[in-house]
């Protein structure tokens, strides 16, 4: 975990707890990390449940790996320190989102089991679900449309997940999706009967 260098700071609390959120927007605030290779579909079902969610008025926010590198985590390169650095960041983020009661869905490849464990740690018991989008490499590579397997097999992309670098499978994620055998719709559908079982969600 980072280092805290702040000194004399103290958290401050607003008027509005998390529970007048809930009554207002109907739903709990809720973390859906979605982990797995380049390719494996994380970005395409992270969107269409987004979409979804809203158009049955939840509210949700996507945060996309690639999306986070144009900003807040721009001076992050690819080394084992720097993708748990920008996991951490990440892991930060969500948690207040969480806080304001949105369901915060992340489409980041974290190929660390360690750096989703410290992301899960942080967190209120019941508002992480990790949703393991498992996919075989040669599918994702298929599916390839930015060419970056390619790049990666000839050496041109260094510490690439799958190729040149390690993912850590999940051992035990509340959900999983092999991409590689269901449609996009039903990873959807999945994921939202997971939220509307377990009384995240709920749907006039």
């Amino acid at each position: 975990m980072a280092e805290q260098k702040s000194t004399n700071i103290k958290w401050h609390h607003g008027k509005v707890t998390k529970d007048d959120r809930k009554q207002l927007l109907k739903q709990r605030g809720i973390i859906l990390w979605l982990t797995g290779l380049s390719g494996a579909g994380k970005s395409t079902i992270a969107v269409e449940l987004e979409h979804a969610l809203l158009e049955n008025g939840h509210h949700a926010y996507v945060l996309d790996g690639d999306n986070i590198r144009h900003g807040l985590n721009k001076n992050l390169g690819f080394s084992p320190e720097d993708r748990g650095e920008n996991i951490r960041r990440i892991g930060e983020v969500a948690k207040l989102f969480c806080d304001a009661n949105l369901i915060t869905i992340t489409a980041f490849i974290s190929p660390y089991r360690q750096d989703r464990d410290n992301v899960r740690a942080i967190q209120r018991v019941g508002e992480f679900i990790e949703v393991f989008v498992k996919c075989p490499i040669d599918v994702c590579e298929a599916r390839d449309t930015k060419g970056l397997y390619k790049k990666a097999r000839t050496g041109e992309i260094k510490e690439f997940t799958g190729i040149s670098a390690p993912y850590e499978e999940p051992i035990n994620p509340e959900i999983i999706l092999d991409t590689s055998k269901i449609a996009l719709e039903e990873c959807v559908k999945t994921i939202l009967g997971y939220l509307e079982e377990r009384g995240y969600i709920t749907f006039d």
